[in-house]
């Protein structure tokens, strides 16, 4: 149920669940052979097991530390 978004240069692709809309993960532009990955969409992930790692929550853009 994934659905690819691309835009500009299409080079990268952002991935979403056409179901919920929620970002899945993504291939960089600047790099294809890198990935970025919200495991908070993996089934027993939370961010509280990401102690002392920034986040960034989509809408403010310095993120914040747990």
């Amino acid at each position: 149920m994934l659905s690819l978004y691309q835009w500009n240069t299409q080079t990268a692709k952002h991935y979403f669940c056409k179901i919920c809309g929620i970002y899945t993960f993504h291939q960089r532009r600047t790099d294809p052979s890198v990935y970025g990955v919200n495991v908070t969409c993996l089934e027993g992930v939370t961010l509280a097991d990401f102690e002392g790692t920034k986040i960034a929550d989509g809408v403010s853009l310095s993120g914040s530390t747990t």
